[in-house]
């Protein structure tokens, strides 16, 4: 067995997150339980393809959907791709496998309206949490980045002066993304009370509990939710939903894709392309108003 070798590689040359490397972890776990179960296989080296469909059967009989097992099953090749790379065995199991159909996800970002209401007319608390969580719903909207991005982020990382914020994405890519002036002030603000509060644990964090501790991913999404069900009656609202909304808003007032990559911190144009669709949306009615054509006579 080869598991923890394929983790430390995903750790250490795939510089992929602890989070990452334990879901791909549980996966490829996930068969080794069924291939002793089922068949008394504990050697999951050397399998036949045919042991893996059945696997996969089992998975869908345990209405995972489509998208999961999909997930399991790319842990499970990426980890027979790397017993091959290694030379443990000759030929991936999985290398002509189809994945499982899935439908499009399409997230339904926030309006402009939607954003405007939350940022210049809903009241926040005049102290340390209200100007937090206000930088927090800002920062996501003006710059894109992730939550767990947000959450990293470090006093070094901001510049105020040169008004940019240096982001490390994942795979440990660094990215420098620029801050607008609204931002700029709520980041002045929001530090001023930071540096009031009685006690700071984890002081080279820029975002804070006030009991000083560094922001947690739970935290994050019930600041949006909390905030955002007061003006949207949108069913998911999510820190994703402000990435998603980022790009859309940037596009629909014509922003170059390429420089949307850039900004989100993407690796492909793929990536950033199923934010277009709301784009081409925008574009439609836009089209369908402007051109003569479409005028009734």
């Amino acid at each position: 067995m080869f598991l923890q070798s394929f983790i430390s590689y995903l750790l250490l040359e795939k510089n992929y997150s602890k989070h990452t490397a334990s879901a791909y972890e549980k996966d490829i776990q996930s068969f080794i339980d069924f291939c002793a179960g089922e068949f008394g296989l504990n050697d999951i080296s050397n399998v036949d393809y045919t042991l893996i469909r059945s696997w996969i059967v089992s998975l869908v009989n345990e209405n995972l959907s489509n998208r999961s097992v999909n997930r399991k099953v790319a842990s499970l090749k990426a980890y027979y791709k790397f017993l091959q790379r290694i030379g443990e065995i000759a030929t991936n199991p999985l290398v002509k496998h189809k994945a499982l159909k899935t439908s499009k996800k399409i997230e339904v970002p926030f309006s402009e309206e939607e954003m405007q209401r939350i940022l210049s007319q809903l009241p926040f608390d005049d102290d340390f949490e209200g100007k937090r969580d206000k930088l927090i719903i800002d920062l996501l909207y003006t710059t894109g980045i992730r939550r767990s991005e947000l959450i990293n982020l470090k006093i070094h990382d901001v510049d105020l002066s040169g008004k940019s914020l240096k982001v490390l994405g994942k795979r440990n890519k660094e990215r420098i993304v620029p801050l607008l002036s609204p931002t700029l002030d709520l980041f002045t603000t929001y530090l001023v009370f930071r540096n009031e509060l009685e006690k700071i644990v984890d002081k080279e964090y820029i975002f804070l509990t006030k009991s000083g501790n560094k922001i947690y991913e739970t935290l994050v999404y019930r600041i949006i939710n909390g905030y955002f069900s007061k003006v949207s009656s949108k069913v998911k609202k999510s820190p994703h939903i402000l990435r998603h909304t980022f790009a859309t808003h940037l596009l629909n007032k014509g922003a170059d894709l390429n420089s949307v990559k850039e900004l989100l911190g993407h690796s492909s144009l793929a990536s950033t392309q199923v934010y277009t669709h709301n784009s081409i949306a925008e574009l439609k009615k836009i089209h369908s108003s402007a051109h003569p054509r479409s005028k009734k006579l």
